[in-house]
């Protein structure tokens, strides 16, 4: 499982992150050292943090940067505790769902004055502002969702590859003909929100949370509706269990040939063409099928996040590691990020980069679809009270999926456990 889809981590109080920061506060704001630490959670970007690193050490000789990369879970139990001792690494990664976490309670710098929002996508600066309006991070990257084929399995069954004129219609019939024709599963619908029923919601006109986030509308009928749906797949004799996807990930179902289809981020296509290099060729990405009959809107839809690179507010190497993130938000430092392959750069005009360093890698894949769901992409969703409602909600969805409860019970036990959050 990769690092957006290891989600729930539990809540310290804020209150204890405060005063961790005001009884330590005499450590920070001392004299740089020349060395910062670089700290990330995925071990598939090193390659290009350090890349970007070597550029800025180039033109400062007296500076040396070291990029560490830990897990998703230790990363985020690692920077709870450095920031209660104000001992937090000189850069790291922040993600949207602790953005307001970490920046409504003093913990980040402001990065307001070295961050020209104009040069960025609107989703990646967005999630990398505070409640406050200002800016704690510099924009990294954005993300897009795209539609996973087995080229092999579709030719198998005779059924036309997945292309922008696909409907959810289309992606049924398309996963009942490969079941029929070679027993395989069709379309894996897994149990995830931005990489799931997200996207089937606001291609239905749906929303999760109102525009400010200050209210949830699953009770809504396009809401309610589109998440209806995408669990009623699960009732298809061509798509797996939660319980079979428990024990095996739709990633390792579709590369072993047991599955069509499934939903990924792009974030993960440069691992998985290096981890199944002997499938290189025989499966691609397309654009997601639209709904063909939404209650608003036009049907298209397709989750976008990001994430930024910040400082600690009290760093002692603060001066310097501002620099670092100044350049690390450059068109230079992004265009480097891209080449690498790791991650869609979030300075606009970049995206090209991003596509070409599949090609130097051998790997085939049509990424334009990707780029231009970017025209119709939506914000991935998100509030300060987030870091409460999320797991609670992703385990009320496992039971709608098991039956203990309906689907419409669920929805409305959704409603109140995000509202509760929101009014705490």
């Amino acid at each position: 499982m990769n690092k957006w889809m290891k989600k729930g981590m539990a809540v310290t109080l804020a209150g204890a992150m405060v005063l961790g920061l005001a009884a330590c506060g005499s450590k920070g704001g001392g004299a740089s050292d020349g060395h910062l630490v670089f700290q990330i959670w995925d071990q598939g970007q090193k390659a290009g943090m350090e890349a970007m690193a070597e550029a800025y050490m180039e033109e400062h000789e007296d500076v040396t940067i070291e990029v560490q990369a830990v897990g998703w879970d230790e990363y985020w139990t690692k920077l709870e505790a450095s920031a209660t001792s104000n001992s937090m690494p000189d850069i790291f990664w922040m993600h949207s769902n602790q953005i307001y976490k970490y920046a409504d309670n003093g913990i980040l710098a402001d990065c307001s004055e070295i961050v020209d929002a104009a040069d960025y996508s609107e989703v990646s600066v967005a999630n990398a502002t505070g409640s406050d309006g200002k800016l704690y991070g510099v924009p990294k990257d954005k993300d897009i969702v795209g539609l996973l084929y087995n080229k092999e399995l579709f030719d198998a069954a005779k059924v036309s590859y997945p292309d922008d004129t696909w409907t959810w219609d289309d992606l049924e019939s398309a996963s009942q003909k490969i079941y029929d024709e070679t027993g395989k599963y069709g379309y894996m619908a897994y149990s995830h929100d931005q990489i799931g029923y997200w996207n089937f919601v606001y291609q239905n006109g749906g929303k999760i949370l109102n525009e400010d986030g200050t209210q949830a509308e699953y009770t809504e009928a396009a809401t309610s509706d589109a998440i209806e749906y995408y669990v009623g797949l699960q009732g298809n004799d061509w798509c797996p269990t939660q319980e079979q996807f428990a024990n095996t990930g739709a990633a390792e179902m579709f590369f072993s040939g047991e599955g069509a289809m499934y939903y990924a981020g792009n974030w993960d296509l440069i691992n998985l063409c290096t981890t199944y290099e002997d499938m290189n060729g025989k499966w691609d990405v397309a654009a997601l099928p639209k709904c063909p009959d939404p209650a608003e809107g036009d049907g298209r839809a397709s989750i976008s996040n990001s994430v930024s690179y910040a400082t600690a507010a009290k760093g002692k190497n603060k001066d310097l590691a501002m620099d670092f993130l100044k350049f690390l938000g450059s068109e230079e430092a992004q265009k480097i990020q891209g080449e690498s392959g790791a991650a869609i750069p979030a300075y606009n005009g970049l995206e090209e980069a991003w596509v070409t360093s599949f090609a130097d890698k051998g790997c085939e894949l049509t990424l334009e679809n990707l780029i231009g769901e970017f025209d119709y992409s939506v914000k991935y969703v998100n509030n300060p009270s987030r870091p409460s409602w999320e797991p609670k909600v992703e385990q009320t969805m496992l039971d709608i999926y098991a039956g203990t409860v309906s689907v419409d019970e669920g929805i409305e036990k959704i409603q109140s456990l995000v509202t509760e959050a929101m009014e705490e």
